[in-house]
């Protein structure tokens, strides 16, 4: 009798707990619910289907026989692939997991509520860290990069500056563990760099990272370039160009381009090679011209110069919001005085600032060390 007493003391305890299992399991399935509609927003954000089936595209082409007898285009294609599905793994295994969550909710199971918390809080952490990538709307946010530096009015010392800007973006890419290549460098005089050509790849939005630092960058110092050290104002342009390596990219009219070849030459003017392989490539329409003697083959320097030079139209497309080529006019801003984006002060005192986020430190050798991504976020936030 008194253990039939006892059990039905406990009865209260028991619904009061199931009921309590019940109100858990309900406040999961809102969670799970809420978390389906930020991931589906989230997809639909970043044309998700779409990016899928240029994948499924992209893998049938490497499936064909012959696909690496243009070993260019194959490895362009191959390297899209491998982008796209780094890019789209992440994204599929979160909807996986989030489907069998919501599977296991349907068997109203209470004892698995603690189970199914815990997985859920990963979930939303993983979704949140996800969505930095709806930072990255821009069509050509997912490139590689090239980067072009000038050197602007300042002498010397904006070649000076022009070799300091090529630095601050090759540690950057180190910390990122990115590819780097030199395509192509023109030195300076006395010191540092007239122009310098580099290539970034193997990361994930590269040119929705970098766009940010396209224009002109000034720098204050003591020069290290005359007797009594005066403060000097010298400036570099920087040009952010996504990759463009595909030629059915950006179609251009063989009658809007001109194209000379020279004989290469190194620092001094002596001789890299006796044919005439170096070759410069304009686009009459906005007067661009790219040259490039880097490689021994005239017909190597003409494709990197062909894509390069589609790379810069892209951009000034973009930044003339023009839908097609016949649209462009040439670009117009000149490294110096008035043009600026950012300052970098190291003399008669500390700071980098960037004139259109906002964002400022006084600590320029950090900056110039290769730290970039307060800078790179501080350009995200403003543009998002």
């Amino acid at each position: 009798m008194g253990s039939l007493l006892d059990g039905r003391s406990l009865l209260p305890l028991y619904a009061e707990r199931y009921k309590l299992y019940a109100i858990n399991m309900e406040e999961l399935k809102k969670r799970a619910d809420e978390l389906e509609r930020g991931l589906n927003q989230a997809l639909a954000k970043l044309r998700f289907e779409e990016l899928e089936q240029e994948l499924k595209s992209l893998n049938n082409q490497m499936a064909e026989a012959g696909f690496w007898q243009d070993a260019k285009k194959a490895q362009a294609t191959a390297r899209r692939a491998g982008d796209l599905s780094r890019r789209l793994e992440p994204w599929q295994k979160l909807a996986s997991d989030l489907k069998a969550i919501q599977e296991l909710l349907a068997t109203k199971d209470p004892t698995i509520v603690g189970e199914l918390t815990l997985q859920l809080d990963g979930l939303e952490k993983q979704l949140s860290e996800l969505q930095t990538e709806l930072k990255f709307q821009g069509p050509y946010d997912d490139h590689d990069v090239i980067i072009n530096i000038y050197a602007g009015a300042g002498g010397t010392d904006a070649q000076d500056w022009t070799e300091m800007l090529l630095r601050m973006y090759v540690r950057w890419a180190e910390s990122q563990n990115l590819s780097i290549k030199t395509v192509d460098q023109s030195p300076g005089e006395e010191a540092g760099l007239k122009s310098v050509t580099i290539e970034f790849s193997g990361g994930d939005f590269l040119y929705g990272k970098l766009v940010g630092e396209h224009g002109v960058h000034r720098l204050v110092r003591q020069s290290p370039f005359n007797a009594d050290h005066k403060r000097q104002t010298s400036f570099a342009k920087v040009e952010i160009l996504p990759l463009i390596d595909r030629s059915d990219k950006v179609e251009i009219d063989p009658k809007d381009l001109k194209i000379d070849v020279f004989r290469a030459s190194g620092k001094g003017g002596q001789s890299v090679n006796t044919t005439d392989s170096a070759v410069r490539i304009t686009h009459l329409p906005t007067s661009i011209s790219v040259a490039i003697q880097t490689e021994r083959s005239q017909l190597q320097n003409k494709q990197t110069a062909l894509s390069i030079l589609r790379s810069k139209l892209v951009q000034l497309s973009l930044e003339q919001h023009a839908d097609n080529l016949s649209q462009l006019k040439g670009p117009s801003q000149s490294a110096e005085w008035g043009n600026q984006i950012r300052n970098y002060v190291l003399h008669p005192y500390k700071q980098v600032k960037d004139l259109r986020t906002g964002f400022e430190t006084s600590n320029p050798e950090k900056i110039l060390d290769g730290d970039l991504e307060p800078l790179i976020d501080a350009w995200l936030d403003k543009a998002a």
